[in-house]
């Protein structure tokens, strides 16, 4: 399997699961800074010109959401998800679609106002990333209560998944808010315990990440 990433991008999810899984990988690195995920080359693997890409055989496949669901059913003797047909595995997916659809998404408007507004109008996309990350302390809170009455140390409980490094992915790109997940009563310390996974450790030291990583 190859892995098209870039440091802490939406890359650093599948990046996790990969380590976690323990199977031989490659990393290529996707210089955004020469603009790398809007060359030819690479729009051949993803047309929306996004990291990450997963390659695995013949198969080609982006989206961090599919990629992450992918490694998990292929590798299903690491119990990276809930068995199939239990509701276990139904509120799987819905916090999985919650954290690309709402969090994620509502991340993208923070950092990149300027998409949504005419060019130029500085004082629009102000106040787009404003509205954001107002929006993201309310989302922050609903992870925080989530965490609160969970049965285990992790995001499901006992059995830690997919949901884990996404959560902490995305809690990561909230640390420079004024008031980022890592400061949350309960997610602050589930924060850590996900950072504590070798697994975990050894993809932040791939992608050549410094503190804080939160």
């Amino acid at each position: 399997m190859k892995l098209f990433y870039h440091p802490g991008n939406a890359s650093m999810t599948p990046h996790c699961l990969l380590e976690e899984i323990g199977q031989p990988f490659e990393l290529a690195f996707v210089d955004r800074a020469h603009n790398a995920h809007k060359s030819a080359d690479y729009l051949q693997l993803n047309p929306n010109g996004l990291i990450p890409v997963l390659v695995d055989g013949d198969l080609v496949l982006y989206e961090t959401a599919a990629i992450c669901l992918h490694l998990a059913d292929t590798h299903p003797d690491k119990k990276l998800a809930p068995e199939l047909g239990t509701a276990e595995r139904a509120q799987f997916y819905k916090w999985l679609m919650w954290l690309t659809n709402t969090m994620q998404s509502t991340l993208l408007s923070y950092f990149y106002p300027d998409r949504w507004v005419d060019e130029g109008n500085t004082a629009a996309a102000a106040q787009i990333k404003a509205h954001a990350e107002s929006r993201i302390a309310g989302l922050l809170d609903q992870l925080d209560d989530h965490l609160k009455s969970s049965s285990g140390p992790w995001f499901l409980g006992e059995q830690y998944t997919v949901l884990d490094p996404y959560v902490m992915m995305l809690c990561r790109w909230t640390r420079g808010h004024a008031r980022p997940g890592r400061d949350l009563p309960a997610l602050g310390p589930y924060l850590q315990r996900v950072l504590e996974r070798p697994a975990v450790q050894r993809a932040l030291k791939a992608e050549g990440l410094e503190h804080p990583w939160v």
